[in-house]
């Protein structure tokens, strides 16, 4: 019986809206990534379940390099318990509107494009996460990340995380341009 609750749970929770880029644009402020990523910032973020519990909170201290042709940001990530992890990404603009990048741990290409004041960034990963051990695993994982600017130092980005095809959680971040 608890299986079957929790598969209809699950189906619930993959039926739920997500943002899309035929939702109206709620300002008229531009997001370009190479100038809000260029310089440091400071993050703050959560990943909570399905079920709504959060799992893990953490601060990632960020650098962006822009040098004309690729985006560099090396993030410091440094969780609630007091572990850290490091992810340096290297994006290349493809388009007037569209990015690729890589990090390690991605599969593949992440897949991005700006759409006025939001941006939405695309990707598979295998994610580090603790076991309950304590020693760290990883947990192969699509991210569908949607960035909105709302200032011109402040940006919100929700992440939806699936594992499976099958939603387990989702992420929110507030970066903040510290330059």
């Amino acid at each position: 019986m608890r299986i079957l609750a929790v598969a209809a749970l699950a189906l619930v929770a993959a039926c739920t809206g997500k943002p899309s880029f035929e939702d109206p644009v709620l300002s008229d402020r531009q997001l370009n990534l190479e100038e809000f990523f260029d310089g440091d910032l400071v993050a703050y973020g959560q990943f909570q379940d399905i079920f709504g519990t959060v799992r893990r909170q953490f601060v990632v201290d960020i650098h962006g390099d822009w040098d004309g042709e690729k985006l560099t940001l090396t993030e410091d990530f440094v969780y609630e318990d007091g572990s850290t992890e490091q992810r340096v990404w290297t994006l290349v603009k493809t388009g007037q509107d569209t990015w690729q990048g890589t990090a390690p741990g991605v599969i593949g290409k992440a897949t991005g494009k700006e759409d006025g004041d939001r941006f939405n960034w695309q990707y598979e990963i295998n994610l580090p996460i603790p076991s309950a051990s304590g020693a760290m695993e990883t947990m192969q994982v699509a991210f569908d990340d949607w960035m909105w600017l709302l200032s011109d130092d402040r940006l919100f980005n929700r992440a939806y995380i699936k594992r499976y095809g099958v939603d387990i959680g989702d992420v929110s971040i507030t970066f903040e341009k510290l330059d």
